[in-house]
């Protein structure tokens, strides 16, 4: 049931988002240009589960925020992208890592959106007859921030980092939208888009696994779309973002075992791991030393954790997360 009429203007707007998330309603009248907060519920003390109006395209999205230690002082935000599946069937940071016990006493508010499968979380050409409207980099760097700051105490402070598929996402993200993220946290992800391999990446996710077009993401291979959104070919616009570069080398490493994190006891995943985890980040690893090599002959920055053993798994991911949190706190200006 909506509670109040609003107006076109800005603060009428944002008076709306702040009275759905206290009261979980959502604000149905509310303009189709400007996001704003459809439903919120807590989850825990500090743990809210929301969806976001996205007008760019047209339908609300699913986000998880951990919010800030301190709730009365303005804190950063750390946007944190999940892989392929887009965080459905316990794949989102908050099914597989320890986001409340690692962030509980840090300063920074942590947001985890569902949705974007085999999307490369890019705005798309077209729409997709099986993976819908995509314009997620519209919706996550100008739709999303000043929703989240204004709801969660946001200081307009921003970094960003993600697994796999969104590995490559942060880097396209962070070229696309200077500026916006101070630091940027690439897990096991490939900067390139344009090339022979990156392509044939981004058409293994995209179509093999998703099932969508890539015609309809980036149009065919000669489109410029796909040099466009290459942020190994445009590594120069990365230069000022402080930067963190992952990969296993798809060896078997210490969290590949029965008793890993991942496996929990069960062979058929240990296999699955050793065998399409270990491919996959095979892949990764050739993607992530070429940008390295690209980055230092630029004369450009990073933090690199190339790893000589490990698997394409969420294991290695929360020990990223982790590792990278002192460059992206630093970048961010909070205590570690």
């Amino acid at each position: 049931m909506p509670y109040r009429t609003v107006a076109s203007s800005f603060v009428a707007v944002a008076a709306a988002c702040i009275c759905a998330f206290a009261y979980g309603m959502p604000s149905a009248a509310a303009p189709s240009d400007v996001a704003y907060v459809v439903d919120a519920a807590s989850v825990s003390d500090r743990t809210t589960s929301l969806q976001v109006y996205s007008p760019s395209m047209d339908r609300p999205v699913d986000l998880t925020v951990f919010r800030a230690a301190n709730p009365d002082i303005p804190a950063p935000t750390l946007y944190l992208l999940n892989g392929a599946a887009g965080g459905y069937g316990g794949s989102s940071w908050f099914d597989r890592t320890d986001i409340p016990a690692f962030f509980g006493d840090k300063q920074v508010n942590v947001v985890v959106p569902t949705g974007g499968a085999a999307s490369y979380y890019t705005d798309w050409q077209h729409d997709d007859p099986v993976l819908g409207r995509n314009k997620w980099s519209t919706f996550l760097a100008e739709e999303l921030p000043p929703v989240v700051d204004a709801e969660f105490s946001g200081n307009g402070v921003n970094a960003i980092a993600g697994i796999s598929m969104a590995g490559t996402s942060v880097l396209q993200l962070a070229i696309e939208h200077p500026g916006l993220y101070r630091g940027a946290a690439s897990y096991s992800g490939c900067a390139m888009t344009s090339d022979p391999l990156g392509r044939a990446y981004v058409k293994s996710v995209v179509e093999m696994r998703g099932r969508g077009n890539t015609l309809n993401m980036w149009g065919p291979d000669s489109d410029p779309s796909w040099v466009e959104h290459d942020a190994f070919v445009h590594a120069d616009k990365l230069r000022g973002t402080a930067l963190y570069v992952s990969s296993g080398s798809g060896l078997p490493g210490p969290l590949d075992t029965i008793d890993g994190p991942d496996i929990a006891g069960n062979p058929a995943k240990l296999a699955e791991q050793l065998a399409v985890g270990a491919l996959i980040e095979r892949a990764t690893d050739v993607c992530s030393r070429q940008l390295q090599t690209r980055l230092e002959s630029l004369g450009i920055p990073a933090t690199y954790n190339l790893r000589d053993s490990g698997t394409h798994s969420w294991g290695y991911w929360q020990q990223d997360m982790h590792d990278s949190w002192p460059l992206l706190a630093s970048a961010m200006g909070v205590s570690q």
